[in-house]
């Protein structure tokens, strides 16, 4: 991809958004729907812990070679081919098809979103921030995603609520969000520009990756570090997408008041990532990193007491704010811990691919666990057991975030650095 002026940065980054907040909203559409899935299709938990831990299977085995792939061809193709791809199975999808079709259909998401979307859009926005501004670059594109997630799911909320709320509802608004992701990956063909191609389709402009560079990133401790971050804070994002029948099941709320529940979370996203992108600007990456892990912690250890009951509705709610919230603004900033830790551009997709492939991994584990555990223990009681699997896992998160605070603050970080030929 050509190297974007001013004016061009902002159109690359408002296209980036766009994408990055529909591509995931039906491989997801458990956040807001999962009640209604579960009816719709007469899905146990566990079923449904299934059905997501294949698209996080599949998700777990794309990371790393889609990095490399973002190392070689331009987010425009990459980027395009993910949208229309998802948006292809989530026609499919509002079919309503076999179990076995849809664990299909989940996998081949995984593969749209890990393989061919996800190292691109990290790449592409790496490339549109100088170093001194990548805390507020991802910032920026995470909460771009959440106002783009909330307005989209708040307007087909309303949709659904307007519809009846019934399986046909559902049938309706999984065909809306497929027909936006096409008409985005259309977009991104049209707006996105790369560089002259090969005849293989190559960019010639991203620099080829030798297996010496990748063994190089493989032996820097901070890029294990980061994924540490990361998986500890995507299982507490995993958590969060319970909320909303942890809201239902556990405080005797109504499907579309707990659904509510979910798109009002969606709003915190914007404020969350963006505040969290300047505010590490100014204080540091890592420092920042390390007070949002500790402030995870400390929420989804509270989650892990509650009890549950109207008593303590607003206990919860409260909760779920303090939990969002620093969930958000970890995902706003945590890949701004590569230019940190003085990981080399020319390798970004590389080692994005590296600790996505290990912090994306509860993509594949947390959806089977929580089913079984909400299935074993009926009521607000597996969620509690859940919540505190998180808040032990996050505590591991908190010791990884310490540690690369240590080492920017005494400038350790500038050993891992390397020049890749």
């Amino acid at each position: 991809m050509k190297s974007p002026n001013t004016e061009g940065r902002w159109l690359i980054m408002m296209l980036l958004c766009l994408s990055g907040g529909t591509i995931y909203l039906l491989p997801f559409l458990r956040e807001i729907y999962y009640i209604p899935i579960q009816q719709a299709f007469d899905y146990t938990n566990t079923q449904m812990g299934i059905l997501f831990s294949v698209f996080g299977l599949a998700s777990m085995l794309s990371y790393f070679p889609g990095g490399w792939l973002a190392d070689q061809y331009s987010p425009r193709k990459l980027i395009s081919l993910s949208l229309l791809g998802v948006g292809l199975g989530g026609l499919y999808f509002a079919t309503l098809p076999s179990y076995n079709a849809n664990l299909a259909l989940h996998f081949f998401w995984g593969i749209c979103t890990s393989l061919i979307f996800w190292g691109a859009m990290i790449k592409a926005t790496r490339s549109c921030a100088s170093s001194e501004e990548q805390g507020r670059a991802f910032g920026i594109l995470e909460s771009g995603r959440g106002l783009v997630e909330v307005a989209i799911s708040s307007a087909i909320l309303a949709v659904f609520a307007w519809l009846g709320s019934q399986t046909t509802a559902l049938s309706q608004v999984i065909t809306i969000y497929a027909w936006i992701n096409i008409a985005l990956a259309m977009m991104s063909w049209r707006f996105l520009k790369d560089s002259n191609t090969n005849s293989s389709g190559q960019d010639p402009a991203l620099k080829r990756v030798s297996l010496k560079n990748i063994l190089t990133v493989l032996r820097m401790p901070s890029v294990w570090l980061i994924a540490i971050v990361v998986l500890t804070t995507y299982s507490a994002n995993w958590g969060a997408y319970y909320f909303t029948p942890y809201a239902t099941t556990g405080y005797s709320l109504s499907i579309l008041l707990g659904a509510s529940i979910g798109v009002a979370k969606m709003w915190l996203k914007p404020l969350a990532a963006t505040s969290a992108g300047f505010i590490a600007d100014r204080f540091g990456i890592a420092r920042t990193v390390f007070v949002l892990t500790l402030a995870m912690a400390g929420s989804f250890v509270a989650f892990a007491i509650l009890p549950g009951g109207k008593a303590y509705l607003l206990l919860m709610l409260l909760n779920i704010a303090v939990a969002s919230c620093a969930v958000f603004a970890l995902r706003g900033i945590y890949f701004a811990l590569l230019d940190d830790s003085g990981v080399a551009p020319a390798v970004t997709g590389t080692a994005v691919g590296v600790i996505s492939a290990i912090g994306f991994t509860p993509d594949f584990f947390m959806p089977i666990l929580g089913g079984m555990l909400l299935d074993s223990y009926p009521g607000v009681l597996g969620y509690r057991y859940y919540f505190g699997v998180i808040a032990i896992m996050s505590t591991c998160g908190v010791l990884a975030a310490h540690q690369l605070m240590k080492k920017s603050q005494h400038a350790d970080i500038t050993n891992d650095s390397v020049k890749f030929k």
